[in-house]
């Protein structure tokens, strides 16, 4: 999204509901990144601060505002905020969230971060979470049926065969998704998944390597998450090749798609190709 919509340029009904949960808002931040929300704020209130976000309840975001509200019941309340309140107003669908606070992760070798970053994702990673209409599989499944053949395809068209499993998966662990202060809590939960436990942990291989760390380095550091350290090596090297197909057509030239393709080359130069 280009832009947000600001706290009073909300309907007056939609302001009222929310402030039926927090007292009167005196003051409301947008945050400088971040545009998947149509409005999206910390709300300064009577009753303390909490940060909202929202959009259309018919909208095309909907969707993701919808499954953040699902799941969040079901994740640690150590490592996400807590869904405080839910509101549909005049066509609006708004959720409140506790106000937690924190600068985004840095991933960078030798970072401070890093062992935080992993306590979170072991949380994460030791969720049962088994729902059979939101499975990784089938979802990688379908967005790889519409991607062109490339050098990468070969390999790509393996990985939802591995995927499968009842693990709660994020799916989208970037940094300007996870907030550290005295821990690391994961936010934006609009993208999750049920898959396999080694997931998560490859997807912030991608992130780290982005983040400076050669693939090896960044490999070495996700064994310690078991379902990543037990994974097929084919696994692993299928789902970095399909990162790869998947994202350089959408998001070509970014720096998280160039290490998806270091990734995997340095997978497959290891692994050639066989018949399976």
């Amino acid at each position: 999204m280009s832009s947000r919509v600001e706290w009073h340029d909300l309907p007056d009904g939609v302001r009222e509901a929310v402030q039926g949960h927090t007292g009167p808002v005196f003051e409301a931040e947008s945050p400088v990144v971040g545009r998947n929300s149509a409005f999206a704020a910390s709300l300064m209130a009577a009753d303390g601060p909490v940060f909202c976000k929202g959009g259309r309840a018919e909208g095309p975001q909907a969707v993701m505002h919808r499954n953040e509200a699902t799941v969040n019941p079901f994740v640690p309340r150590d490592i996400a905020p807590q869904l405080l309140w839910r509101v549909e107003q005049d066509g609006w669908l708004l959720l409140g969230f506790e106000h937690v606070p924190g600068r985004h992760a840095e991933l960078s070798p030798g970072s401070p971060d890093l062992p935080l970053v992993a306590d979170a994702m072991i949380k994460i990673g030791a969720v049962e979470h088994s729902e059979s209409g939101r499975m990784i599989a089938d979802h990688w499944k379908s967005a790889l049926a519409k991607e062109t053949s490339t050098q990468f395809s070969e390999w790509a068209a393996r990985a939802p065969r591995h995927m499968r499993g009842s693990t709660l998966v994020h799916s989208d662990l970037n940094p300007l998704n996870i907030l550290v202060a005295d821990r690391a809590r994961v936010v934006d939960w609009a993208w999750w998944r049920t898959g396999a436990a080694w997931i998560d942990p490859a997807f912030v291989v991608v992130r780290l390597i982005a983040a400076g760390h050669e693939p090896a380095q960044a490999e070495k550091w996700a064994t310690q998450f078991g379902g990543y350290r037990e994974a097929p090596a084919e696994a692993i090297t299928a789902f970095a090749a399909s990162l790869v197909c998947l994202w350089e057509r959408r998001f070509g030239g970014t720096e998280v798609t160039k290490a998806a393709r270091r990734w995997a080359e340095h997978r497959m130069a290891a692994d050639p190709p066989q018949d399976r």
